[in-house]
């Protein structure tokens, strides 16, 4: 059956396969699922850290805010 979801074979050493099969029967979920779940994660935690970056070189002493209600009009 086709899918449109990408697929990707990889290759984990067997102490990482260990521990993704405990994460998934402990939830009860597919390992391939449980995988997808903790890439993803990752992928937020770094998206964060690059956010975290533009943020931390936008606050500056001189910069000026703007009233919450102004930027809500």
């Amino acid at each position: 059956m086709p899918t449109i979801k990408k697929r990707i074979n990889l290759s984990v050493p067997a102490s990482v396969d260990i521990v993704l099969k405990g994460l998934a029967d402990r939830e009860e979920i597919a390992v391939s699922t449980k995988a997808l779940n903790l890439i993803l994660s990752a992928l937020e935690t770094e998206e964060d850290i690059v956010l975290q970056d533009i943020a931390e070189k936008r606050d500056r002493p001189s910069t000026r805010y703007v009233p919450h209600a102004s930027a809500w009009r």
